[in-house]
């Protein structure tokens, strides 16, 4: 063999050598970056789920969070309101015991002219609403065109104001004018209103030919007994 087959030879071996090592290298680099690209999508797509999870998560329990303090707010905030309401209502409960106001458009007063004691007029005042009412302390009547109301016998106060339940009745008396008509500025009056602690105003009917009155007029407090109230 000629030296210069030899080195086509060895020239040729060198050339093949050296392309299995390209393409043996040129595999390995594949298979690496093939392994590297799976390295890198594998955690990138296990943790860009698991992050993006974990932020949605924490939202929403955030969210839960807020909307439960919200809620509690709310749930707190109705308590308010109901205590609220709820101070009303205790106030009212506490002052269950203390019924209300009569008023004119819940009590109906009658005037009647009795024969023992003379001169006098017997007030009975009647609750005619469904609910038991405190009265004034006394009729503060007005006869006719009067510029003031008469004085009260304070011999009749009660010991407390009176309260009438639903139908039923309290009692007042009215001396009229003295029984020996010693008293002056005698005259007849055809009219009478009383006022109720709201100002309303109940008009009550007298006899057709009125009652006859003096200085001497008088009321007595509103009292429960009828008897109490003509004993003045």
């Amino acid at each position: 063999m000629s030296v210069r087959t030899a080195r086509r030879i060895t020239r040729t071996r060198l050339f093949a050598t050296a392309a299995l090592c390209a393409a043996t290298l040129s595999l390995t680099a594949c298979e690496s970056g093939t392994d590297n690209a799976g390295s890198d999508a594998t955690p990138t797509a296990a943790t860009a789920p698991a992050s993006s999870g974990g932020s949605v998560t924490q939202t929403s329990a955030g969210t839960a969070g807020k909307g439960a303090a919200n809620a509690s707010d709310g749930t707190d905030g109705a308590k308010g309101s109901t205590s609220s309401g709820g101070s009303a209502v205790q106030g009212g409960s506490d002052d269950s015991g203390k019924p209300a106001q009569c008023t004119a458009g819940t009590t109906k007063i009658k005037a009647t002219v009795v024969s023992r004691p003379i001169n006098h007029l017997l007030l009975t005042a009647t609750n005619t609403g469904s609910a038991a009412c405190v009265l004034p302390q006394y009729p503060a009547a007005r006869f006719g065109d009067a510029q003031s109301v008469p004085p009260v016998a304070e011999s009749t106060k009660p010991q407390s104001l009176t309260v009438i339940e639903p139908g039923k009745s309290a009692y007042a008396g009215v001396l009229l004018s003295a029984a020996d008509g010693s008293a002056d500025h005698g005259h007849t009056v055809k009219s009478l209103t009383i006022p109720f602690d709201d100002d309303s105003i109940a008009t009550v009917d007298l006899p057709s030919d009125g009652v006859y009155v003096d200085d001497s007029l008088t009321v007595t407090y509103w009292l429960p007994s009828m008897d109490k109230a003509l004993e003045y």
